[in-house]
Formats: structure tokens, C-alpha cells, sequence
């Protein structure tokens, strides 16, 4: 068997093909380096540019490979972990010397990682509070007690000491069930829930893909309590027979698991609109709308999701603090749309 390993440096690997290459550069470099890069960073580093087959840069994983075939791959340099402040615009709706309650936009990741190490709101924090933020939740954390998706947008709290961190944390992980949280969204789906108000009770778990997640059966070993309170807030194009092309609904958590309300709302067969990962397959109901609806709607490039109410207790003073943001200008021009 050829040693696939004909050179080692700092930044860079060089490899030769051996006997096992068949199939997709991607799998072949993932099974050769296993243990060193997941699937996933090989992926990127192809799109990236890093790889090189036969002295030609290759961005496509799916590239096939063949014996002989000298592969290189140019490492980038090992990024900073310890998050620095950048000056980007903050939606502030209270502040204190215990907390900070903002509103988060879309395209906006809350902490640094993996492919977005700037740029995040935790950066964003970092240079307007300075060393006041709680660091429970580490360098690349601080201050962070719950989280929204990076296309999600609507209203956070952050800690800026650690006594607040707890007292918020300790809120969140009890999912309001024996105190004032309260978290409630807007979500635009598709179609119409077959009931106007219900319950989702349906574990969540991951669904291969580390990023995303699937209903799960209770016994699972990987397997999360998760539960979402939905009602139907109002209809778009509806028919004689009770049925709509879509609808506006209100989802209140009771669990906050990741991608909860996009995995639950595609469950019962309403994803919502402009779900990439949950909702793809319903794209094409678009063509059902008028067509300055149907515009808008393949103009929009995110999951219709907000989280317009947050309530808490405050950690200080025991008051319940009650925020609420309107819907963001493309998911008003959304609804609008829709309505029309």
C-alpha cells in the first residue's frame, strides 16, 4: 500500500493518491486525515481555495480523485481565540449595571466560531461594555445566556456580571415553567396548521449534520425534551375549503433547544418561509401567489423568524422586565406582501 504522506510542514500537507482513491476528493482526504479535520473543515477548505489537485486549485468536493493524484493543501494560519471589540451598531432597548437587552439582526452570529471568529455580536459587545461583561460564559461567551440564530432576528439579554449571569442562566434553564420567563416569536410558514392553536411535544436530536437538528424518537440516546406553543395569528389566501398558502403564527418556548421552532413547524408540515435547511422542498409554492407576492417571497433569503417578546426577572431588583421589538422591515414587507 502507497504511504498517501509525502511531505509534512507547518501550514501545508502534501499527499499522494494511493490504492484507496476512488470517488469524491472530499471523502477520500476525509478518511485519509481522520482524526485531524472533520468532513465538514475538509468541505470548507476546498471552497475555500486551499486544495490543490495536481498543482491546479480545486473548489469542488465532489471532484473525483484517482491514484496517483498529488493533492496539496495550504493550512491558514491558526486564528485568534480570544475575541476582540469591533465597532459594530448595537439596537439597545435598556441597559443597566447588571444586564444589557438589545435587538439582534439578521445575519448577525452571536459568539465567535467555527467561520465567523469577527464580525459577531459578541465582538460587538466586547467594545461597548467593555470588561463589564460576566465571564461565566468564557472568552468567546461572556455575558451570553441564551442565543438566536444568525438569520433569526428579535430581542436578547445579555449579563454584564457574573452574580446576573447566574440569575438569568438559572431563568433560562428552568424555561419559565416556576418563574416570569417568557420567550415568544413570529414565524411566517407555509400553509396552515391543521389546528389553530396547539402543542408540538416532539424531542429534538442531531440529524447527522452537526449544525442541524430532527425530531427524534424519546429513546434516542441522543434525544431532548422539546416543546413549542403555537397559534395561528392570521391567514394569507385562504380558500373555500379553510386551507392557505400561508400564515402568520405566534410560537411561545417551552424548551429552548436549537432550531426548535423551524424543526417543530416543518414536523407538522408548516416550514417556515425561506427556511433553507428545513423548508427547501416547499420553495415551490411560491408560483401559487400573485406575482408581486411571489417576488417578494423568492427575495426573501432567511427563515421568517422572530423573537418579538422577551420577559424576565431582574436580577437586582425582582421587578419582571418586559421587552418587545415590532417584526424587521423585510418581514413586514414580507407579511405585506402576502396579505396583498
Amino acid at each position: 500500500m502507497t504511504d498517501p504522506f509525502t511531505q509534512a510542514a507547518a501550514n501545508r500537507k502534501v499527499l499522494t493518491a494511493d490504492e484507496s482513491a476512488e470517488g469524491r476528493l472530499d471523502q477520500w482526504l476525509t478518511a485519509t486525515l481522520e482524526g485531524e479535520f472533520s468532513r465538514n473543515r475538509i468541505k470548507q477548505l476546498i471552497e475555500q481555495g486551499a486544495v490543490k489537485v495536481n498543482g491546479t486549485v480545486i473548489d469542488e468536493p465532489k471532484r473525483k480523485i484517482r491514484f496517483g493524484d498529488r493533492i496539496e493543501i495550504d493550512l491558514p494560519e491558526p486564528e485568534d481565540p480570544v475575541p476582540q471589540g469591533e465597532d459594530i451598531p448595537l439596537d439597545v432597548l435598556y441597559e443597566d449595571d447588571d444586564l444589557i437587552v438589545l435587538v439582534k439582526p439578521a445575519g448577525l452570529v452571536v459568539h465567535p466560531g467555527a467561520g465567523n471568529w469577527t464580525g459577531t455580536l459578541v465582538n460587538a459587545l466586547i467594545h461597548h461594555c467593555g470588561a463589564s461583561l460576566s465571564g461565566i460564559g468564557g472568552v468567546r461567551r461572556p455575558g451570553i445566556v441564551h442565543r438566536l440564530d444568525k438569520d433569526t432576528t428579535g430581542v436578547m439579554v445579555v449579563a454584564k456580571n457574573d452574580a446576573a449571569h447566574r440569575h438569568l442562566a438559572a431563568q433560562f434553564a428552568d424555561h419559565g415553567r416556576s418563574g416570569p420567563l417568557e420567550r415568544a416569536y413570529l414565524a411566517v410558514v407555509w400553509g396552515r396548521p391543521r389546528q389553530l392553536r396547539g402543542t408540538i411535544d416532539a424531542p429534538l436530536g442531531r440529524a447527522g449534520d452537526r449544525t442541524k437538528r430532527s425530531v427524534k424518537r424519546e429513546e434516542s440516546e441522543d434525544a431532548r425534551e422539546a416543546i413549542t406553543h403555537y397559534e395561528v395569528v392570521e391567514r394569507f389566501h385562504e380558500k373555500p375549503d379553510a386551507s392557505c398558502l400561508a400564515s402568520l403564527v405566534e410560537c411561545q418556548l417551552e424548551t429552548g433547544r436549537t432550531h426548535q421552532i423551524r424543526v417543530h413547524m416543518a414536523h407538522i408540515g408548516n416550514p417556515l418561509i425561506g427556511d433553507a435547511d428545513y423548508g427547501a422542498a416547499f420553495r415551490t409554492k411560491a408560483n401559487l401567489l400573485p406575482e408581486a407576492a411571489k417576488a417578494v417571497v423568492n427575495g426573501f433569503h432567511r427563515q421568517a423568524l422572530h423573537a418579538y417578546l422577551l420577559a424576565f426577572e431582574h436580577p437586582s431588583t425582582g421587578e419582571v422586565m418586559h421587552f418587545e421589538a415590532p417584526m424587521p422591515e423585510d418581514m413586514e414587507e414580507l407579511v405585506e406582501a402576502l396579505r396583498a
